[in-house]
């Protein structure tokens, strides 16, 4: 007789993520404002994209010229501001009990609405996609007022996450992985790289992805370009393959390198290949709460630049990730932001050699309460070998 799995195993799966709840986005909306305090804000400013996503659950079906904000500030009710049209989407949001919605109608003045919300002389973290005609539109209704941008001001705002937040990212993840382990099974030689940058795309959103926000296949000499993107170059046998891809699944990221060889490599593509790996593994070992985000970058770099291959490590070593695919916290010389349990980043070192090849090999890791990294990638790590 077969058993129910249990809730937690089976949204890390991704068959069931547990909804986020009204009192989750209360909890995020609490937590911007003290932040937004504590940076010496008089509160933040929210335009649609991921911040507003991340903090009401509300995502309009299309951004426009209608000015749309939500505005956090210590000691106040949140409140959303939004068209009178899309008044009634936004009320269904699951975030949508924890503020208040005050809606404006065509021909009124959005910015009178919204000014009053605001402290006349204060200073605002403003979401960074927001438009510049709205915030415009704020400085000539509150000329007093300054802004600057939520990730220079709360770089962690949506940094750390819960429970909930890692089961999606797992799931995600493990979606990822599936798609290498189906990508191997396919041909390489003679298609061109968009062929199998299709059939990457093809097998997340199999494995359950919403949305493909990358799928870079950069063959022989291309693999050398970290950030290639696939083109109409004809595969090879002897080609070296630098496969980078992700997307979101129930609204959370996956990213995801491996570097696959087609047919046998030569003695010193072998030689990176390793260098690369031993290089991602010091970064990973590197992960513990408390110790800067450039420590990971500073452990991986110390393998390839001690090998001779320090200018072919162009990039910095790893990005968050959440929401969105790339954001804080970086790994990268300088971030001395110390990591905390529950951030997600990659971890992904590569080597670039001109004209040549390039290798890069990548997870996603958080670190834990017990002090130990995590991965939510766990293909193998050595060179495949592709047909």
């Amino acid at each position: 007789m077969s058993s129910t799995p249990a809730p937690e195993a089976a949204e890390e799966r991704g068959e069931t993520p547990v909804p986020f709840t009204a009192d989750d986005y209360r909890a995020r909306l609490a937590r911007a404002a003290e932040s937004a305090a504590a940076a010496g804000l008089a509160g933040v400013i929210v335009a649609p994209g991921p911040d507003l996503v991340y903090l009401t659950g509300y995502q309009p079906t299309a951004i426009t010229e209608r000015l749309t904000a939500l505005v956090v500030a210590p000691g106040r009710e949140p409140v959303l501001v939004v068209p009178t049209l899309e008044a009634p989407d936004a009320e269904k949001a699951a975030g949508a009990a924890a503020l208040t919605l005050r809606d404006w109608t065509d021909g009124k003045d959005p910015y009178a609405v919204t000014a009053p919300l605001l402290d006349a002389g204060g200073r605002f973290g403003v979401s960074d996609n927001a438009w510049a005609m709205h915030l415009l539109g704020l400085q000539k209704a509150l000329p007093g007022t300054s802004y600057v941008s939520l990730t220079e001001a709360l770089p962690m705002l949506r940094g750390v996450k819960d429970a909930h937040e890692l089961a999606r990212i797992a799931a995600a993840g493990a979606a990822a992985d599936r798609a290498y382990g189906e990508i191997l099974k396919v041909r390489f030689a003679g298609r061109r790289e968009t062929d199998v940058a299709a059939d990457l795309a093809a097998l997340l959103l199999r494995f359950g992805h919403s949305q493909v926000d990358f799928t870079v296949v950069g063959s022989g000499p291309n693999g050398a370009n970290p950030h290639h993107e696939a083109g109409d170059r004809v595969i090879e046998r002897g080609d070296m393959v630098v496969l980078d891809f992700g997307g979101l699944k129930h609204g959370y990221g996956s990213d995801t390198t491996r570097t696959v060889h087609v047919g046998e490599p030569t003695d010193e593509e072998r030689r990176v290949h390793d260098l690369v790996r031993e290089a991602q593994q010091a970064g990973f070992e590197a992960v513990r709460p408390g110790v800067a985000c450039q420590e990971v970058d500073r452990a991986a770099r110390k393998v390839i630049t001690d090998a001779g291959y320090g200018e072919y490590f162009i990039h910095r070593t790893g990005h968050g990730i959440g929401v969105t695919t790339h954001e804080p916290p970086y790994m990268i010389e300088g971030e001395e932001l110390p990591i905390v349990p529950g951030m997600c980043f990659s971890i992904e070192p590569g080597v670039y050699l001109p004209g040549r090849f390039g290798v890069r090999i990548e997870d996603i890791v958080t670190a834990t309460e017990d002090g130990a990294g995590h991965r939510f990638n766990n293909t193998p790590h050595e060179m495949a070998l592709v047909d």
